[in-house]
């Protein structure tokens, strides 16, 4: 409690920050998703959905793609050719398109279909062939093909048995690795060399996770890999795949999961291994990786930082660096110099000195565990009695992390609170707490997201005539269970894209995850077995118990919100009295992608708190 009361103290010593135009949070003209060629001579972007490359001095950048195609990731195949993934216009399948540096026209790589696209190795190319797995005989099953770039010859390389879910490719280029899985349980399957047989190696419950990162460079039937595999926690581990066990445990952390192993293509080793608590950490496992990241923390103190690209030699560097108070900001790093090019420019209205810190919380929930969570307050708050927007976040099994977030830093700017938890369920703390969500939706999930709500309540925080829940996605599901299940803590609600029938939310699921199908039942629930569970905690049978003014947010091409039963739970909340604000957006998705819808939405957002956080 007295690091709160010194936190809020210290708050309050500032100006209260200026109002930040809307247009500052959410606008998408920016550069984004820098990467550089392999030989370290061009540098390439995107911005407004197209694809650009320019020289590294940055002063002339030449546009590779003449519309605005839907851009799902785009990798540099060598120092002419970049390729990337686009949805097709009738969104029936997946392209994939290679645009090239010195003027050639762009070339479709595949013909056209319904099917969806997995790329397999897209970072680690070798003589012009990439692999990935395309669902063409079956819309349920991917096959493992490698496509001559050069050529746009494609072949079969392995015919799925019908069980495979996953691909991994080794550093030779040599498919080598395999995950099967009946929906629950998942078989690990391996081979020595790419002329042999898979081979299953070890099967173990969807729960633990072997998930290989790399291989390793003396021994061929040696990965890397993050385990939690007799153990709660994620660890690096050596594993032999000859004999299905742990060979070593390279780092762990007693508290939280290890989400990231810093594998070396080059080296074929593992340089570092990230944790994260309120914040990741990054713990040095090699030696040259600790001087690279020291000497960058020197130049960049006090933010994180992310590597997301090198050229071929790792001598250049593409690096992206944030805080809780500054958007991400991306520079080209050159090792031989140790100087740093500033590629990319945040909005000059998003000035730190107007932003608000994202301090970490925790919690007692009602049986006693510590739920983590995080607390944005308006610049110059007092620290009590504020309004306060609680926000669950958009996936059951994720989590909220520490960063620029433009969501939080409008509300805060706006004069509200800000409470994000990770609830029981949320991953990262183990899998004990990842599994204690399942089948929870609603209840004891919605019980820890109650308890964060009562004890910013009891900790004079919050006004507890002023609080409001917010989510997008499972998150906007959460909003409308929590005005349904407890109508006296909300004042108001808002729903964007939330689910409103755990029954269509099942049936939804498209035909590439129905290897996943039983594994949803397990996490989720069974729609035959646990229809009463469906019932009681889907909110479109429970239009009588919500109260307060809510505001629902929906795409007419939402895939996995039937557009018809948010029509019909709008009618029903209307009929009974409930003061309800709608937007449904034509030929939207599951969440806005044009500009001006998202910005609409969050004015309408904007209005909609300050007619009912208000105080009267």
């Amino acid at each position: 409690m007295l690091a709160i009361i010194l936190y809020f103290a210290a708050c309050k010593q500032h100006e209260r920050a200026v109002k930040i135009p809307l247009e500052a949070f959410f606008r998408n003209s920016g550069k984004s998703s820098f990467q550089i060629s392999p030989d370290g001579k061009q540098i390439s972007y995107v911005q407004n959905q197209l694809l650009y490359v320019q020289d590294l001095d940055g002063k002339k950048g030449r546009n590779l793609t003449k519309k605005a195609d839907r851009i799902i990731g785009y990798y540099w195949a060598n120092n002419d050719m970049l390729f990337y993934r686009s949805a097709a216009r009738d969104k029936r399948g997946e392209r994939l398109i290679a645009v090239y540096t010195n003027g050639k026209p762009s070339q479709e790589l595949l013909p056209r279909g319904r099917f969806k696209i997995s790329l397999i190795n897209p970072t680690r190319i070798k003589d012009n062939t990439l692999f990935l797995a395309l669902n063409l005989r079956d819309s349920g099953l991917f096959d493992a093909y490698k496509l001559d770039i050069a050529a746009k010859k494609l072949s079969l390389v392995f015919k799925n048995p019908g069980n495979i879910t996953e691909w991994y490719v080794d550093d030779d280029n040599q498919l080598r690795l395999a995950v099967a899985s009946d929906g629950v349980n998942k078989t690990l399957m391996f081979r020595e060399n790419s002329q042999d047989k898979f081979k299953p190696v070890i099967t173990t419950n969807f729960k633990t996770n072997i998930k290989p990162v790399g291989f390793c460079r003396q021994n061929k039937s040696c990965i890397y890999a993050l385990s939690n595999y007799g153990r709660d926690k994620m660890a690096i581990v050596e594993f032999n795949c000859l004999t299905g066990k742990e060979e070593k445990e390279i780092f762990s952390h007693k508290d939280v999961d290890v989400v990231e192993a810093g594998y070396s293509t080059k080296r074929r080793g593992i340089n570092y291994a990230v944790f994260e608590t309120w914040k990741k950490q990054r713990i040095y496992l090699n030696d040259s990786a600790k001087s690279v990241y020291q000497k960058l923390e020197k130049l960049l103190p006090n933010t994180e930082i992310n590597i997301l690209s090198r050229d071929s030699a790792e001598k250049k560097l593409i690096i992206n660096t944030f805080t809780d108070v500054t958007p991400g900001v991306f520079y080209l790093y050159t090792l031989a110099t140790n100087k740093l090019l500033r590629l990319s420019e945040p909005d000059s209205a998003l000035s730190e000195n107007n932003l608000c810190p994202m301090k970490p919380q925790s919690f007692k929930n009602r049986e006693g565990f510590t739920i983590n969570g995080y607390l944005t307050v308006p610049k110059g708050s007092s620290g009590k009695d504020l309004p306060v927007v609680v926000i669950p976040h958009s996936i059951a099994e994720s989590r909220n992390s520490w960063g620029f977030n433009s969501e939080v830093q409008f509300l805060a700017n706006r004069g509200y609170a800000v409470f994000q938890m990770n609830f029981r369920g949320s991953t990262g703390y183990g899998k004990e707490f990842y599994t204690a969500g399942f089948k929870k939706w609603g209840t004891a999930i919605q019980d820890d997201i109650t308890d964060g709500v009562k004890w910013l309540i009891d900790s004079e925080i919050a006004d507890p005539k002023r609080i409001a829940i917010y989510g997008t996605s499972f998150g906007g599901y959460s909003a409308l269970e929590g005005l349904s299940l407890h109508p006296e803590l909300y004042a108001c609600g808002v729903s964007y894209s939330g689910f409103t029938n755990l029954f269509t939310f099942i049936k939804s699921v498209p035909p590439y995850y129905k290897p996943y199908q039983q594994m949803f039942y397990e996490k989720v629930g069974n729609p035959e077995t646990d229809a009463d569970y469906f019932r009681a905690y889907s909110p479109i049978f429970h239009t009588d118990r919500i109260k307060a003014p809510i505001l629902i947010a929906q795409g007419t091409k939402d895939p996995r919100v039937n557009v018809n039963e948010t029509n019909q739970f709008v009618r029903e909340l209307k009929k009974r009295g409930v003061l309800v604000t709608y937007i449904l957006k034509q030929n939207e998705g599951h969440s806005f992608r044009k500009q001006e819808n998202r910005q609409d939405f969050y004015r309408q957002l904007e209005k909609f708190l300050a007619e009912h956080l208000t105080k009267h």
